[in-house]
């Protein structure tokens, strides 16, 4: 374990005019108060603190942060409380201290719900204080460096917990080297195997082509000597899931894998920078389409650097990354470099980003969307790489990876993306779904009453534009389901000889506990709500007993015991309709409706007559009716008639086109039903659907008994 001076000298090494007493004092406290208790491994457990603060002094963090950090796990572990860490060590350590203590309660790899909820207390603990987040990772670092001596079962747990979350999270703000060391840490746990046989390839590869690292470092150190300019040159052979990682994306094995190695050029400024860049090019070739300048356009996280990709000696390709030494000290430490010191003040670094500005900048891109929404959304905010792209008047919009023109419209402006009928990629017209690339120039075009599609939601990549896309979406539909609602209330309540005004609605949704009438009409036509609940409600005379569920094997009354029944496929008669009985030889007895034309080829034989009436109850929906619909020729239009009738909790059995023309399709569709009633809920809410034309029973005297 560190001594408690050699911490002080870790920090005073960036920071000569640190509070010493401060920390030794935190030191004493803390080791006081895990006196006794004892990690996995056997050692005291106070070992992990300390080691927590020395991981924090290699990003030069203030005295406040290193202090946390050594009583991170005080107020969770000991006798120690809010009130003593604020009593010894001020508001601002026990407000840290605090944030770090709830932040290891939150169970992040729980249910989807509840892990939506614990990341929003996460990223509300960011915005308070990052420096929380800070000592959260390098408390989850230390942890995974020292996970041997944890049971497998709790390794494993601990290390998908790491590579699902605090990874990407260390990587957004980013901590490259901190994402880079999580990753493989959890890597060497979940998938052993995978990570000794790449690290035999690279010791094969080695032993067979030589040091080709350092020969590749000589290599280009002896080009910038050439053209005169000063610059530091370290290169590496990336580590064991990060080639992993693109083996997997790529679908190559190992030997046809190009650019597993790594350098960075530092130089003194900017100038050189793009110098750098022009001798590289002259001497190797570049790989088209592999070069990055987020010098120009910095991430959102504060990186600023240029990549680009060559093929270098024996056609090796290597990433090369150019950066000036201010650029690389922000690049390491990420949104952290905010709070770094030097000579006892803090780094007037002109590329370290404000912690807030960020904080809020991501919390603005989540939004407000729905829970189910929000995992989805942090998830594609930490994972992924960034492009930039201009308006036409030359603005930049910055977008992750994979994204689409509608990802651009929603970035300038909700409306912008609602209304978006089509894009223009560099003066070329594109479909809506092209992935864009760094430094193209988009144009949106809208149109007055377009509305986003449902099939938007898989277009699109951003947590905003998803979240607006569902949310005009389930405002389209309220609105349809409040006109369904009002179609359906009015024809129950016209059966039952009541009006359905404004204030009878109103009335039965404050007594069903629904905020107003439009609530309960938007329920009622998404088939959350009867009708008949609703009149029932008003009027407790129409209350009945709960109906009992009729056999589906016999559900007709007027029938032998020795008789069996069959629904006729002409005429499809279901419960609700008038019915008589036909008895055929070896068949049974078929039932058609009363008004079936096939009934009359049987006008001379009253004796195969039977007269039938259907069970009282509630029947299955299993009664099968075919519908004649004529639909407009549009993208999406039949997905959302199906969804129509599966809302109505019917089933389709079979679909079938019997007629394609360029503006719209005439198709059959057998639906399962209950009854008369089902039947006219599934009927109205198709024919209160703007894109269905036609809607009507289909008969058909050709599929006679």
């Amino acid at each position: 374990m560190i001594d408690v001076e050699d911490l002080v000298a870790l920090v005073r090494n960036y920071n000569p005019r640190t509070n010493a007493d401060l920390i030794r004092r935190a030191y004493s406290y803390g080791k006081r108060m895990h006196e006794g208790q004892f990690r996995k491994s056997g050692e005291p457990y106070f070992t992990h603190p300390v080691a927590v603060a020395a991981i924090l002094t290699e990003q030069r963090l203030d005295d406040a942060t290193i202090v946390t950090a050594l009583l991170h796990d005080t107020i969770e572990d000991t006798k120690a409380s809010y009130t003593d860490v604020a009593r010894e060590f001020g508001e601002e350590v026990a407000e840290l201290v605090d944030g770090v203590t709830k932040l290891t309660n939150l169970q992040l790899t729980s249910t989807e719900s509840k892990q939506a909820e614990n990341f929003r207390k996460l990223f509300v603990a960011m915005s308070r204080d990052l420096r929380v987040i800070l000592v959260k990772l390098a408390d989850r670092l230390h942890n995974m460096r020292t996970i041997k001596s944890m049971r497998p079962e709790k390794q494993a747990q601990k290390a998908r917990e790491t590579m699902e979350i605090y990874a990407p999270l260390a990587g957004r703000m980013g901590m490259q080297w901190m994402r880079e060391e999580l990753e493989d840490l959890s890597f060497r746990v979940l998938n052993p195997d995978a990570r000794n046989s790449i690290i035999r390839r690279f010791i094969t590869l080695q032993r067979e082509a030589g040091d080709v690292v350092h020969k590749i470092t000589a290599d280009i150190r002896h080009e910038l000597e050439k053209a005169q300019i000063e610059a530091d040159v370290y290169g590496r052979a990336k580590k064991p899931y990060s080639v992993w990682r693109k083996m997997q994306e790529k679908d190559l094995a190992f030997s046809r894998l190009s650019d597993i190695y790594g350098f960075r050029v530092i130089t003194t400024n900017v100038t050189d920078c793009y110098r750098v860049l022009g001798v590289i090019h002259q001497r190797w070739r570049a790989v088209p389409g592999r070069f990055k300048d987020y010098i120009s356009q910095p991430k959102s996280n504060g990186y600023r650097s240029i990549h680009t990709t060559v093929s270098g000696r024996d056609g090796k390709r290597v990433e090369v990354q150019v950066r000036t030494r201010q650029m690389h000290e922000v690049n390491e430490s990420g949104v952290a470099a905010h709070w770094s010191y030097r000579e006892g003040v803090r780094v007037e670094n002109p590329f370290a980003i404000d912690p807030t500005r960020w904080v809020t900048s991501l919390n603005e891109r989540l939004g407000d969307e729905d829970t189910d929404d929000f995992m989805e959304n942090v998830k594609l905010e930490m994972y992924t790489d960034q492009v930039f792209c201009f308006t036409p008047k030359g603005d930049v919009i910055q977008l992750p990876r994979g994204a689409t023109p509608l990802d651009f419209a929603y970035a300038i402006h909700t409306r912008i993306g609602n209304g978006c009928v089509s894009a223009k990629v560099d003066g070329i017209r594109v479909p809506l779904w092209t992935r864009l690339k760094n430094g193209q120039s988009v144009e949106i075009i809208t149109a007055e009453g377009q509305r986003p599609q449902a099939s938007w939601v898989d277009i699109v990549v951003t947590g905003r534009a998803k979240a607006a896309i569902r949310r005009s979406l389930r405002e389209e539909d309220r609105g349809r389901f409040v006109k369904l609602g009002q179609e359906l209330a009015r024809a129950a309540f016209d059966h039952a000889g009541k009006k359905a005004t404004d204030k009878a609605l109103r009335t039965a949704a404050k007594m069903l506990g629904l905020p107003d009438e439009t609530e309960l009409l938007a329920q009622l036509g998404s088939a959350e709500l009867t009708a008949r609940r609703v009149l029932e409600t008003l009027y407790p005379e129409f209350r009945t007993a709960q109906p009992e569920v009729v056999d589906a094997l016999r559900p007709v009354l007027g029938l032998a015991a020795d008789q069996s029944f069959r629904r006729a496929p002409c005429c499809q008669p279901i419960p609700g309709e008038r019915i008589v009985g036909i008895t055929h030889r070896g068949q049974g007895v078929v039932a058609h409706a009363i008004d079936c034309p096939a009934l009359a080829e049987y006008e001379e034989q009253p004796e195969r007559w039977i007269d039938l009436h259907w069970q009282a109850g509630r029947h299955a929906a299993v009664n099968t009716v075919t519908i004649e619909l004529t639909i407009a020729n549009d993208a999406g239009v039949l997905g959302r008639i199906c969804t129509l009738i599966g809302e109505q909790k019917a089933n389709i059995s079979d679909l079938q086109f019997v007629d394609r023309k360029p503006d719209f399709y005439k198709l059959v569709v057998d639906v399962d039903l209950r009854d008369l009633e089902h039947l006219h809920m599934v009927m109205t809410a198709l024919e209160a659907e703007t894109d269905v034309a036609q809607i009507a029973r289909h008969r058909d005297l050709s599929r006679k008994p």
